[in-house]
């Protein structure tokens, strides 16, 4: 991510739990180019507003969002959206990027667009929808999808990358013949409908065939955990991770559960139920359960 929205309620006191956790995940993650957006004032009075703006002000200080622009709006009724606008163009620059680079993307979504009844005819292949993070795409374009699709056999589970051709590309509501990194794209391929329904390929990674990064199945990573728990209701502060400790871990738009299996001051191994596709370098949101929920407790690097 270039920068973030830090999007909080006017009608709530701040900090709320998940602002503290959002904030927090921001800083953990080194992202300093950050627009606040104080949403909702068309449901408080301007001197309620004008209060909740200096609680904003007060709960940022000493942050990484310290000093960043806060502009109050209503995304219900339109109102400032040119505002943010100008805020986001004028924190956040563009990023230049290297067009030759082996494109990337990681998949959010992935459905099967065709009604039920459809003739065979006229069935269109499934879509994925994502984030390319570097390189371009083309229509025509041979890509493939890591770690793949399961497969069992003599009582082994492994994963086999799944290979297909782009289609058809769209940006927004538009249809375009290539893209490049920034927003979100769905990208129309030959694949089988049943493969990509219900988001079955989300957290995935996509890109040309044999240009992927690797898979893991065991992620070695550097560990920069928190102070305390940050969401709950009482904020606890943060153990070391322990020798069997079960932890979910979000790589990219992937989440996977895993098993400790060496653990270190500042270094950690963890066997993962689901394998993830991610680069040497990537940052790993790790949590950890808090009664009935997994909470946020810090960041890793993966190193291999």
């Amino acid at each position: 991510m270039d920068g973030a929205m830090l999007v909080i309620a006017a009608n709530e006191p701040c900090p709320q739990p998940q602002t503290k956790e959002h904030l927090m995940a921001l800083e953990l993650v080194g992202i300093k180019r950050i627009v606040i957006v104080q949403n909702k004032i068309d449901v408080v009075s301007q001197k309620d507003a004008l209060r909740h703006y200096e609680q904003i002000k007060a709960f940022v200080k000493g942050t990484v969002a310290e000093g960043s622009p806060i502009i109050p709006i209503s995304a219900q009724k339109s109102i400032n959206i040119g505002a943010v606008i100008e805020a986001l163009d004028a924190v956040i620059p563009e990023i230049e990027r290297d067009p030759g680079a082996n494109p990337v993307m990681l998949i959010a979504r992935s459905f099967d667009i065709n009604k039920p009844g459809s003739n065979w005819r006229d069935v269109k292949g499934g879509v994925i929808g994502g984030s390319l993070i570097r390189g371009v795409f083309k229509e025509g374009d041979d890509i493939e999808i890591r770690p793949g699709r399961q497969i069992q056999a003599e009582n082994k589970i492994r994963w086999e990358p799944i290979t297909t051709k782009i289609t058809t590309i769209n940006a927004g509501s538009k249809k375009v013949p290539e893209a490049s990194p920034g927003g979100l794209l769905g990208i129309g391929t030959k694949l089988d409908p049943a493969l990509t329904k219900s988001d079955a390929l989300a957290g995935q990674v996509t890109g040309h065939t044999g240009a992927l990064p690797p898979v893991w199945d065991r992620l070695r990573f550097q560990v920069t955990l928190m102070e305390r728990v940050v969401g709950a209701m009482s904020e606890l502060s943060i153990e070391p991770l322990k020798h069997h400790e079960p932890l979910m871990l979000s790589v990219g738009t992937a989440v996977t559960v895993g098993v400790v299996t060496s653990a270190r001051k500042d270094m950690a191994e963890v066997t993962l139920k689901r394998p993830v596709c991610a680069e040497p370098g990537a940052r790993i949101a790790i949590s950890r359960q808090v009664g009935a929920r997994w909470r946020l407790i810090g960041m890793g690097v993966l190193t291999e």
